[in-house]
């Protein structure tokens, strides 16, 4: 067992072997981009990082390792606590195998092994099955630290604007903090970075929060001790949901599914591969479609431990081919009347129903959000693949970059880009899950960096034109056919 010292010690000393690893990497390269500035002198990035969890932070990484230092990166959560990790992600254990490299970006120093093997040692490494949710937040705020990302904290951009300059303009919350004008814009927002929760119509009217809550919201589990309590869905965060009441001391707690039988194959599990992170973006969108409608309709189950955290319990039930026709407050209880004809009376109504991915949502792109082309907008699904959900997804380049609906109604999208969950059915889980995170990364600094190349080629060629600095200084040949020191005196 290793104790507090050591481990500090252990630690320190992978400190030192990621500073090492990174300066034979040559690591931060020097920055290379155009400086630039406001008409009157202001202070203009090259890019700002919107949300400072695992997609941030690589994204930041990603850029950095590029030679592009005029950077910052902004959430709006306190620090140690981006993404849904500590706050309101309610598993047990990640779903990703521990062997993924995640955000390490082909660093091993970086790695989550790295970290875990200097605080708990081998042994206990063979003996974990999978990552303890709080302790893949622990491992994310080393990482931070570790590479002295400067994430700002407490910092909540709530509209972008495009200026007439090109340059874009983030009017931050609170007006406490002076807005921040930017050339490019990343949104490494996660999973609902683009969207929003799913809200079902049958919930409209009922008191949210006193009666229902989304499986995102900040939920009292204490309050629902010995409570009823019905969870909608069977997804991960339905059964995630379902086992905090449990464990809580929910008195019952009832999932209820639509469908008429637990769905249990992870189907993406089965082309799971680097060819389909390289190569999906490259097929063509009947391809790309076709998949994820095929994914997206067969549902991914809840991991097997998590389905086994509920039913561990002699007071959880799942119930089938129960899809909602209403619910309504009747004497102080959820009534609930399902498409089969069966009735539930509950206390509390948790939704297990993820999220909806929809530009249109996003507050912060207004008023110009309905001018980003969806997949809706450039493709139409053959008969049976019909899927309104999937053409809400913005069509983006492959530099996760928004497109226009109509061509050169708004240039600037093509400086924001899509670096969350919204740019799945694009170019692929590159931009939200573990396991490909790294390569989603550096295809997006890839890109970024090409665009500002491109756009400043002409002070590029300036500074080609301008270089002078000679690597030779004259001593080191000799011309055979000039005159010798005696001919020139002869």
């Amino acid at each position: 067992m290793i104790n507090n010292l050591q481990q500090q010690q252990r630690l320190a000393e992978l400190n030192a072997r990621v500073r090492q690893d990174l300066s034979y990497l040559n690591y931060p390269p020097a920055n290379w981009s155009k400086p630039v500035t406001t008409s009157d002198g202001g202070p203009v990035s090259d890019v700002v990082i919107i949300g400072g969890g695992m997609c941030g932070l690589v994204a930041w990484h990603a850029l950095t390792r590029a030679g592009i230092a005029n950077l910052r990166i902004v959430d709006r959560a306190p620090k140690g606590y981006e993404g849904p990790w500590v706050t309101y992600a309610r598993m047990e254990t990640l779903r990703s195998p521990k062997i993924l490299l995640g955000p390490a970006l082909g660093v091993a120093s970086l790695s989550f092994r790295a970290w875990f093997t200097a605080l708990h040692g081998e042994a206990e490494w063979e003996e974990l099955f999978r990552i303890p949710r709080p302790m893949w937040m622990d491992y994310l705020r080393w990482y931070r630290d570790v590479m002295d990302i400067p994430v700002e904290n407490d910092t909540h951009v709530t509209r972008v604007v495009p200026r007439a300059d090109g340059l874009l303009e983030l009017e931050i919350a609170g007006g406490a903090k002076p807005a921040i004008v930017t050339r490019k814009l990343v949104m490494a927002t996660g999973r609902d970075g683009l969207g929003e929760p799913t809200i079902p119509d049958f919930v409209m009217g009922i008191e949210r929060h006193t009666s229902w809550a989304h499986s995102a919201d900040d939920i009292d589990f204490d309050r629902l001790k010995g409570k009823r309590v019905v969870v909608i869905g069977v997804g991960a965060s339905a059964v995630d949901n379902a086992a905090e009441a449990l464990e809580q001391g929910a008195g019952e707690v009832r999932l209820l599914a639509r469908r008429k039988e637990m769905p249990t194959v992870n189907k993406l599990m089965g082309i799971g591969s680097y060819g389909v992170t390289a190569g999906f973006a490259e097929i063509s969108p009947e391809w790309r479609w076709r998949l994820m409608d095929y994914a997206a309709k067969q549902q991914t189950p809840a991991p097997h431990n998590s389905t086994l955290r509920v039913s561990r319990h002699a007071n959880a039930y799942f119930h089938f081919d129960c899809g909602i026709r209403s619910m309504k407050e009747e004497g102080g209880e959820v009534v609930i009347t399902t498409t089969s004809g069966r009735i539930f009376r509950t206390d509390f109504v948790i939704l297990g129903t993820g999220f909806t991915i929809d530009p249109l949502s996003r507050g912060e792109l207004a008023p110009y959000q309905d001018q980003i082309a969806c997949w809706e907008h450039r493709y139409t699904p053959p008969a049976g693949e019909e899927n309104p959900g999937l053409g809400r997804f913005p069509w983006l380049n492959g530099d996760f970059s928004f497109t226009e609906k109509e061509p050169g109604a708004a240039p600037w999208l093509m400086d924001i880009h899509c670096f969350n969950y919204g740019a799945s059915v694009s170019v692929g889980k590159v931009s939200g899950d573990i396991p490909a995170i790294s390569e989603g990364a550096l295809w997006l600094a890839r890109g970024v960096a090409a665009s500002l190349f491109i756009r400043d080629v002409d002070y590029h060629w300036e500074a080609l034109i301008a270089y002078e600095k000679p690597e030779l200084d004259g001593t080191e040949w000799v011309d055979a056919d000039a005159p010798t020191p005696a001919q020139k005196t002869a």
